[in-house]
């Protein structure tokens, strides 16, 4: 029988550690369309894959998802959203939804930070 070690990461607990290190606000869950449940499957370190946009239109559900890296790092989390009349109600929901980097650069940035150790890790996602 083969086998293989695998770090099971709830989901609760990987958006904090994103939350916490960056300062941002963090929803795996609803990225790309809202994922449904069960488990995410990655390597650490990851093949890197970086959004090309450095701006999307700003509403919550709208038509653009995914940022490059260097743009989510840069953009001050209380910054209003410019396309919202309101541009405060809904800012969480448009980071968790809208604006956030792929996941690998998040992986990649945290092993180089050694805040995750090489090897199989899956994100467990249940509500």
């Amino acid at each position: 029988m083969k086998t293989k070690t695998v770090t099971i990461v709830d989901v609760s607990e990987w958006d904090r550690l994103i939350e916490d290190t960056y300062g941002k606000p963090y929803s795996f869950q609803q990225q790309d369309g809202c994922k449904g449940r069960g488990l995410v499957n990655f390597d650490v370190p990851s093949n890197e894959y970086d959004y090309k946009n450095d701006s999307i239109i700003e509403k919550v559900n709208g038509p653009e998802e995914g940022v490059s890296f260097k743009a989510w790092l840069d953009r001050d989390p209380t910054a209003k959203m410019k396309d919202e009349h309101d541009g405060t109600r809904w800012l969480d929901l448009f980071w968790g939804r809208n604006f956030y980097p792929h996941v690998s650069m998040i992986i990649n940035d945290l092993y180089d930070k050694q805040l995750l150790e090489k090897g199989k890790f899956s994100i467990d996602i249940d509500w």
